[in-house]
């Protein structure tokens, strides 16, 4: 095992150790089976200000998602230096789009596209849908959501020629992606628990990950794992 591979984590008080170069750096409270998922990566915002992508490389990120835009205007600051940096790395790539409920799905679709051209990812385009702001408390109408959603999903698909991966979290995924978007590749936010009962293909395991290579406000960085072997990693995304 390479010593950038060497993580130690800690699970609802028990630690699962898989090595020490890294020991108290990533932290999570679900465990990791690194021997079934042993290809991990990150995603980044305008949180983790400037990134040493090579940094990140040799601490063995293998891929990256990183924010692009979100709703019909917003731009992340970062977004065109993060993809232009990495770029010059070996870590695969995406960026993401944050879902608004509160704007056409179309001009969410025209806003990720003029910022992300094809060729600069090498992972289809991610969705980005979860609850913001009181969201959570006042709950978008599931039809209306889907309204917005679907275009957006669609146009990307058709311009990028992959279809679109949606993040999102359990209670997101139950009440607006499971009944009718759930042929789309899923990537699932869960800290406690590897999420065993659900076909996924990216899995956020920790928002408290401590690894160097970043300046921003937000000292720590989310961490996922792929769902498959590294071969299998590499069939998909070379």
């Amino acid at each position: 095992m390479h010593t950038v591979k060497k993580i130690i984590f800690a699970a609802l008080g028990s630690a699962m150790i898989c090595g020490t170069s890294l020991a108290s750096t990533l932290f999570s409270q679900a465990q990791v089976n690194f021997n079934r998922f042993p290809v991990w990566g990150v995603d980044v915002s305008r949180y983790q200000g400037e990134i040493n992508w090579k940094s990140l490389e040799s601490q063995n990120v293998r891929f990256a998602f990183i924010k692009a835009t979100e709703g019909s205007g917003h731009v992340d600051e970062y977004v065109s230096e993060n993809l232009a940096n990495a770029a010059e790395t070996d870590i695969r790539l995406s960026a993401y789009h944050f879902f608004s409920f509160d704007s056409p799905g179309e001009t969410q679709a025209e806003n990720y596209i003029s910022v992300v051209n094809a060729g600069d990812i090498d992972m289809p385009p991610v969705v980005d849908v979860e609850y913001y702001g009181t969201k959570k408390s006042d709950k978008p109408d599931r039809k209306e959501a889907e309204k917005i959603l679907a275009p957006l999903l669609e146009r990307l698909e058709s311009y990028y020629g992959v279809k679109p991966i949606i993040y999102t979290t359990l209670p997101v995924y139950n009440r607006y992606i499971r009944e009718n978007f759930s042929d789309y590749p899923l990537w699932i936010r869960n800290v406690w628990c590897e999420p065993d009962f659900m076909d996924w293909k990216f899995w956020q395991f920790s928002d408290k990950g401590l690894l160097s290579g970043f300046t921003g406000e937000e000292k720590y960085i989310d961490l996922n794992v792929y769902n498959g072997s590294e071969q299998e990693f590499l069939d998909e995304f070379s």
